[in-house]
């Protein structure tokens, strides 16, 4: 007996990193998906059955799923059941929330929405951009009812929700299906067509609230970690103050059964916790005070790192040439390809740009280096080791792992990850 989607057609605007694995577990559910992005890139290369992003297993998923007709992408948006909204949110100015890709995608829906629709919004967002967003809707489409917009409470035309991604890079295929989310309809019914929508792919269990609860819920959660790794970074600059060496530090005092100190590293990256306690900051200044300071400390490291390369530099006897230092790692994590809000990248831009050390690039996971770092070479692992003077590590890749053992005698090297300490 064949099973019938509750939403045959899904339509999904924004084929990123979180976009387009959300469209392929659709599509391998057999619900007709139609991936909806401004690059024509993006667009062409999916249409192939390819994939412009690394992530583990997608490729195969994507590949069978515009094979057999269920995924195909296109640059502007088409008639569907359901539409989702994976568009990026950064910040603008002093950190000032920047909503206008989903207020793009927003308008760009409106014209092909019907009675009947579901609309979800999946960016992490400031508090009160669900309701923004039917807002621009019915703004577009007062042939429409929508959620509050005219005091309409489930008599309404096109119900919207609110469901964040809890996703770890390079695990997003199984972590889809696997995880917990959190639904935030605007009304009841919108809850409930939501987590129908949802129970299509997801195994987890589909927790039920308010938009609001659920856009803080989704910065409540990155801003806990980001205030975790602000404690290791600070360790580790104490640390290094008063020459003890924070790696030791750490493992010692998680034996306490009730310390777990995450580990250091170059910063905070990625597009989730390198912004969202922002939006909580911006939203409620005078009382996110722990959460700005966090901040703080973490957008801080980078330049910290910069200054112990330079220092390790200056005490390499180069002669007259550039000192060369060999930039292990761009991406803002471990084994994935994306350098959004990096700090590794940061730090190799300041490098770069200043013009007096000549960088060797080393990120296993990209074929090309960023416009930021233009002139700029990448090099295999093994060519930038033979020529370095200074040998930095700011991200802890696999390929890095027995970097300990192929260092020259004597080779100066600055770990900001700990690839380098004997493993306990």
């Amino acid at each position: 007996m064949t099973h019938t989607p509750a939403f045959p057609t899904v339509s999904m605007i924004g084929l990123g990193y979180i976009g387009l694995p959300t469209a392929a577990m659709f599509a391998a559910r057999r619900v007709r998906v139609i991936g909806v992005d401004i690059n024509q890139n993006a667009v062409d290369t999916i249409n192939r059955g390819e994939i412009h992003i690394v992530e583990p297993e997608l490729d195969m998923i994507v590949h069978s799923a515009v094979s057999e007709g269920y995924l195909r992408a296109t640059t502007r948006p088409e008639p569907a059941d359901a539409f989702l909204i994976a568009v990026p949110t950064p910040f603008k100015g002093e950190h000032e929330p920047d909503v206008s890709y989903v207020q793009a995608a927003a308008e760009s829906i409106a014209p092909v929405l019907r009675a009947g629709n579901l609309v979800v919004l999946e960016s992490t967002s400031p508090v009160g951009t669900t309701e923004q967003l039917v807002q621009w809707l019915a703004a577009a489409r007062p042939d429409l009812r929508f959620p509050g917009a005219s005091g309409a409470v489930d008599a309404v035309d096109v119900h919207v929700a609110y469901c964040p991604e809890r996703v770890l890079p390079g695990h997003v295929v199984r972590e889809l299906v696997e995880n917990d989310r959190i639904i935030g309809g605007l009304t009841p019914a919108c809850s409930e067509r939501a987590v129908a929508l949802y129970r299509t792919f997801v195994q987890g269990e589909l927790l039920v609230t308010n938009a609001r609860t659920a856009e803080m819920c989704k910065l409540t959660e990155n801003s806990f970690r980001d205030v975790n790794i602000a404690f290791a970074n600070e360790l580790s600059l104490i640390c290094d103050r008063i020459g003890i060496d924070v790696w030791e530090l750490i493992r010692l005092a998680n034996h306490h059964p009730r310390v777990n100190i995450l580990q250091p590293g170059a910063g905070v990256g990625g597009h989730c916790i390198a912004v969202d306690p922002w939006f909580i900051v911006d939203r409620t200044p005078e009382q996110a005070r722990l959460i700005r300071t966090a901040r703080e400390v973490n957008d801080g490291k980078p330049q910290w790192v910069a200054g112990r390369i330079r220092a390790a530099v200056r005490e390499c006897a180069t002669g007259a040439r550039r000192a060369r230092v060999a930039v292990l790692g761009l991406a803002f994590k471990p084994n994935i390809d994306d350098l959004r809000e990096s700090p590794a990248l940061h730090i190799a831009e300041s490098l770069h740009q200043a013009g007096d050390i000549e960088c060797l690039f080393v990120e296993p996971n990209v074929t090309a280096l960023p416009a930021s770092l233009a002139g700029g070479r990448l090099v295999s692992l093994d060519e930038a080791l033979a020529q370095a003077d200074v040998v930095a590590v700011l991200v802890a890749h696999r390929e890095f792992a027995d970097l300990a053992d192929r260092l020259r005698p004597g080779q100066a090297a600055v770990d900001a990850v700990g690839v380098l300490r004997p493993q306990a």
